[in-house]
Formats: C-alpha cells, sequence, structure tokens
C-alpha cells in the first residue's frame, strides 16, 4: 500500500512539474521513507478460533469430534476379554441416541438432524463393544461417537458383521488385545465430463448440519502371546476402507483391505507410530479375515434404524 501511494503521487507531480525535478523529489521521498512491516505481537488474551476437533474419553474408547462435519475424525477403541463382558442389568433396549452436552450447542450434531434423513445413526465404537455397565453402553449412544450410515446392506449388515469380526479376533481367535481405529473417509471421483477429481457428499438436515461421509475405515492392531517374538507378543495390523453404500454380505473382507499409508494420505491421520508398524505383520496372515453374517446380531443392530424424536429431543 505505501509503495502504491509513492506510485500516484509520481503521477501526479508528472504531469505538474518538470520530469527532472520531479525525479528528483520522488527518489528523496521513496528513499528516506521508512520501512513498514505489519507486526502481530501474540499473547495469551487474545482469541482463539479453534479448537475444530474435540478430544472426548468415554468409559469404553475415545473419540475426536469434528466441529465442522458434526461427526467423529476417529474413534479408538481397546477390546479386551474383559471389556466385552456383560454387566449384570446392562440392557440394550434402556439406551437412546443423545445429543452430546460436551460440545458447544451451535456445534452440536442434533438428533433431528438426522430423522427422515434416510440414512442410519451409525456407531463408530458399537454398542455391543461396551456392555460391561449400562453408562459405558449410554455413552456408545452419544452423537459424538455416531455418523450417517447406508442402512439396510451396509450398517444393519455388512458393518455390523465387520464389527462381530473385531470381537472374535477376541473371542474365537485368541489374540489378548485388540485396538480398533474406526471412523469416515472423504475420497474423490473422477467427473466423467470433465475427467477431473472431485470431492463431493451429502449433508443432512435441517439447516444442513452433519456431513454424509463417502467411506468409513477400521485400523486394527492385535496383539497375542508368541514366544518367538522379541517382546514375547505378536503384533498384526490391518487397515479396511468401505464405502458408504450397500454391500453384499458374499463381498470378502479383503476386498476393502488398503495399505496403511495410504489410508493415512486419505484421512490427514497416523494411527500408529513407526516402529509398530515395522514389528507388524499383516492381520489376514494370521487370522482368516472372514465375515460371518450373525443373524441374531443383526436383529439387535437394527436399534440403530430411525424412531421418530420425542418432543424432549431438540
Amino acid at each position: 500500500m505505501f509503495r502504491r501511494t509513492f506510485n500516484t503521487v509520481s503521477l501526479v507531480f508528472g504531469g505538474a512539474c518538470l520530469g527532472a525535478f520531479c525525479y528528483y523529489q520522488y527518489e528523496k521521498l521513496r528513499l528516506t521513507a521508512p520501512a513498514w512491516k505489519p507486526q502481530l505481537v501474540v499473547t495469551k488474551e487474545m482469541p482463539n478460533a479453534g479448537p475444530i476437533s474435540e478430544f472426548l474419553q468415554r468409559k469404553a474408547y475415545y473419540t475426536s469430534y469434528n466441529r465442522q462435519l458434526r461427526h467423529p475424525s476417529w474413534v479408538l477403541e481397546h477390546i479386551t476379554k474383559e471389556s466385552l463382558m456383560r454387566g449384570e442389568g446392562v440392557d440394550r433396549s434402556k439406551s437412546r441416541f443423545q445429543e452430546d452436552e460436551d460440545i458447544p450447542e451451535k456445534f452440536r450434531a442434533r438428533l433431528l438432524d438426522y430423522v427422515r434423513s434416510g440414512y442410519d445413526r451409525g456407531h463408530m465404537a458399537p454398542a455391543s463393544d461396551a456392555k460391561t455397565t449400562q453408562e459405558t453402553l449410554d455413552e456408545t449412544f452419544l452423537l459424538t461417537n455416531i455418523a450417517p450410515q447406508v442402512g439396510n446392506g451396509f450398517n444393519r449388515d455388512y458393518w455390523a458383521h465387520f464389527e462381530e469380526f473385531c470381537r472374535r479376533l477376541i473371542t474365537k481367535e485368541e489374540f489378548k488385545s485388540v485396538y480398533v481405529f474406526t471412523g469416515p473417509a472423504y475420497l474423490p471421483k473422477k467427473d466423467e465430463k470433465d475427467q477431473k477429481f472431485y470431492v463431493k457428499y451429502e449433508i443432512i438436515g435441517n439447516p444442513p448440519n452433519i456431513a454424509v461421509p463417502t467411506h468409513y475405515f477400521k485400523v486394527i492392531l492385535a496383539t497375542k502371546d508368541d514366544s518367538s517374538k522379541p517382546d514375547g507378543e505378536l503384533h498384526a495390523l490391518g487397515a479396511f476402507l468401505l464405502p458408504n453404500d450397500r454391500i453384499s454380505n458374499t463381498t470378502p473382507l479383503q476386498t476393502f483391505d488398503v495399505p496403511l499409508d495410504a489410508l493415512e494420505r486419505t484421512t490427514g491421520l497416523t494411527f500408529f507410530d513407526q516402529a509398530i508398524k515395522d514389528s507388524s505383520i499383516h492381520l489376514c496372515k494370521v487370522s482368516k479375515c472372514i465375515l460371518v453374517a450373525n443373524p441374531k446380531y443383526v436383529k439387535e443392530e437394527l436399534r440403530s434404524a430411525l424412531p421418530e424424536p420425542t418432543k424432549n429431543n431438540k
């Protein structure tokens, strides 16, 4: 701006003065003008625009909630034999979806945003992983653990079988500890007309509030005792990326197996440090990686269907 002002002054002078005299005056002003640089002194009293994501710790999981998209960026569970035990009197039918009051109201996912949206309220940390107490179960129904999922053919079917697979690593395949990162992803798709790639997704709610992911991921780290390993443990690592769409129950899970590095580049997340990655073998080398359709479990998951909100729901 300072230089632009002097350029304007130069043009005015050029029309009214002799060229040589004006040039002399202009150069004199330019060379003696003080240098100006914008300065911002940051203090702790200054306003803070963040955070965009909020980290929340629950009894059975951790979650990072995205204020802009109004669903989790990721949810982390640690599954063990003990964590999968059902506590006395714990009953899923007593649980209700709830808005999370730990989130400021204007950034909060709302129950009404899902009503007649055509999407299920899909658990990231499954309710069936958190039945040790009624409190741990209820916390999985907070909307900070929920994202929009296609219902029939995905949330109530293939995705439900995938959640059961993660539990079966403990109950059937003798792993002692399973860490599971679950979350949404947004992948680009090539436009048929201009052949360019675009990220396109739906927003639900009135007014539109909650983004509908194009895909969902699970990153699984499973450990079991193995005396042949230097630390006495075998680490198995797998990354899977599924479209938020109907998937046939006959589709092999390996269809959605992706390199962890590629998933991290896509999501902008780093799931495990390099030492863990280097010491791990692929999960499907030590697990059958087969999904089993369990009608009893699917029937229970129908609680994710969308009931009409009560008068107390916002």
